[in-house]
């Protein structure tokens, strides 16, 4: 059997196994283990937590008195580990006792944070009772109808049917019925009409930098110009929002003085993404990212003006001479810009009612996949995932060992995915928040990682070290994007998003589903980073991962406990971080 890193406790069992809970064929039941693993993986990460010699997890509980305990399947080095059922082990003989993940989560928060809040903590429990339950119906809902080979883009956008693995609560969404479930989750393959509504001119906030007004790109994805009212442009909403924003006083007092106008649902469904509130539609050039105020895990989805001018303004930035040099030298890589977006003035910020438009650059048989996606696992198909469909087929066509393609695949990815974040970094001054869910590779027809995008228009950071350059570049650039941020603080936080969530939660799957050895890809990372092409980009983030003992990680429990909202406040303050091991500093 293979092992973790030295001094940690040996992988327990190889899998796919049939007595692994989380293949139970009740949804239900394997819905339970996934919440309860999320939550394990979150408690030994934020506390340090580890097996003990007889390769079980013990927490402590209510005082010290009794213990939650599971078995260890895998114990991953990135933090992917795995589980078996948790029971509650008593002392003096008393018998141990099944526990769910509801009562886990109760549990452990009471002593996760040195001052539990009670509401807090039985906010946690309310949201992981959610998160399980909405689990259950997707694991039906794919057990009972068959995977359609679709648009490759958007089957990835559907496949994170158990969230991110590392956080307690990832399907938990305020709000939300069975009904508007089905038809707005990306997990369930939902589709609906966009509502759109008329917005007068005096009202309207707008930009482009497409060549063409924001108002006429709405008017045309509308493709009904008999239904906008003179002197009024487009403005397209998700459904669940348009009902919610009805109900407030100061939307409910434009539409009764005819500013606004509710136009209704229209036109041919759009699909929700990965995100849940951008959507897409094939054969359509724009995606939009619509503003929600759904809580999802942690926060309301409403979009923030800032963050529509920054959209606004990178894409000018690469179109005025950054992007040809960065093409240049990574040219299977880009952004997935949000050169335009529409809204009203004058209702606060957020105001609900700021949509963003995307670009939509994916043809329909291009393999343009969303990281989290590739990785994410099916229960309903003994934990296979896409990566592991991508790495067998691989493997067969060589005629190869599974690990040794799945190395050389890693090392590649590297070279298309990682690489360019660097440059951008080092030679623009500009780091990206380039977790899982807002990567895409684009692979080529045998597999093999042969380019990649970034998106989301909330996650640039602008170094303040290069204020002096980007302001040359683009004069005012940051200013009223809010995008400035000091270096010491990107340095953790790019650190945090494209080294532990994105490499390292990609080397964890790895190891979890049994395609590769965690250390054999540390070890090939730890070259990558040393190797002439990653210091040349000028990136302080290779040495960092290389040098430093301990890496700076968002806790995404502490956070839930915390009641934060990861979205409000400057960016040094938005969630709660811990230092970890770093397993990627030579042992």
């Amino acid at each position: 059997m293979s092992t973790a890193l030295t001094g940690a406790p040996p992988v327990l069992a190889q899998r796919p196994d049939p007595t692994d809970p989380l293949l139970h064929p009740d949804p239900a039941l394997a819905a339970e283990q996934a919440g309860v693993e999320s939550l394990l993986r979150c408690w030994a990460r934020e506390t340090g937590a580890r097996p003990g010699p007889d390769g079980r997890l013990r927490i402590p509980v209510l005082g010290g008195a009794v213990h939650l305990t599971a078995p260890v399947r895998h114990w991953s080095p990135c933090g992917w580990h795995r589980f078996g059922a948790v029971t509650l082990e008593g002392g003096a003989g008393l018998p141990d006792t099944p526990v769910d993940a509801v009562t886990i989560a109760a549990l452990v928060a009471s002593v996760a944070a040195e001052r539990p809040d009670p509401g807090q903590v039985a906010d946690l429990a309310a949201r992981v009772a959610d998160s399980v339950a909405r689990t259950a119906d997707v694991l039906a809902h794919r057990r009972a109808t068959p995977d359609p080979q679709g648009w490759p883009f958007l089957r990835a956008e559907q496949a994170l049917l158990l969230g991110h693995p590392l956080h307690p609560t990832p399907k938990s969404r305020d709000g939300l019925g069975p009904a508007q479930s089905a038809a707005y989750s990306p997990e369930l393959r939902g589709s609906f009409q966009l509502h759109w509504y008329a917005v007068d001119r005096s009202l309207l906030a707008a930009d482009s930098a497409t060549g063409t007004a924001a108002e006429e790109l709405t008017r045309q994805l509308l493709a009904a110009p008999g239904l906008l009212p003179p002197g009024t442009a487009a403005l397209p909403l998700h459904p669940w929002q348009a009902r919610e924003l009805a109900l407030r006083p100061d939307v409910a007092a434009l539409l009764a003085e005819g500013r606004l106008h509710d136009l209704g649902p229209h036109g041919a469904p759009w699909h929700p993404t990965s995100s849940v509130r951008t959507v897409t539609r094939p054969g359509t050039p724009w995606m939009l990212k619509l503003s929600l105020g759904l809580r999802i895990t942690n926060s309301r989805r409403e979009n923030l003006r800032k963050e529509a001018l920054r959209g606004v303004e990178v894409h000018r930035l690469l179109e005025g001479g950054l992007g040809a040099r960065w093409r240049a030298a990574h040219p299977g890589f880009d952004i997935v810009r949000d050169p335009a977006w529409i809204g009203v003035e004058g209702l606060g910020d957020p105001n609900g009612l700021d949509t963003v438009l995307r670009e939509q650059p994916f043809l329909l048989d291009q393999r343009a996949l969303c990281v989290a996606g590739l990785v994410a696992e099916r229960p309903y198909e003994q934990l296979g995932s896409q990566l592991a469909d991508v790495l067998h087929g691989l493997a067969a066509r060589c005629g190869r060992p599974l690990r040794q393609v799945a190395t050389e695949w890693f090392l590649r990815y590297l070279d298309v995915m990682v690489l360019p974040v660097l440059w951008l970094d080092g030679q623009a001054g500009i780091a990206l928040e380039a977790h899982q869910q807002n990567s895409l590779v684009l692979l080529d027809e045998a597999g093999w990682p042969v380019g990649g995008r970034y998106r989301d228009n909330q996650g640039y950071y602008f170094r303040t070290s290069w204020a002096d350059r980007l302001e040359a570049a683009l004069p005012g650039i940051g200013r009223a994007s809010d995008t400035f941020v000091a270096d010491r603080v990107i340095d953790k936080h790019f650190a945090y998003y494209l080294g532990i969530n994105h490499v390292l939660g990609l080397i964890g799957a790895f190891g979890s589903q049994l395609l590769a050895e965690e250390r054999v890809l540390l070890a090939a990372l730890r070259g990558f980073l040393a190797g002439p092409a990653a210091r040349a980009t000028g990136s302080s983030l290779p040495a960092h991962l290389l040098e430093d003992r301990t890496l700076h990680c968002k806790a995404n429990l502490l956070t839930r406990l915390g009641g934060m909202d990861e979205l409000v406040g400057p960016v040094d303050g938005q969630s709660v971080y811990v230092d970890i091991p770093n397993p990627v500093a030579a042992p």
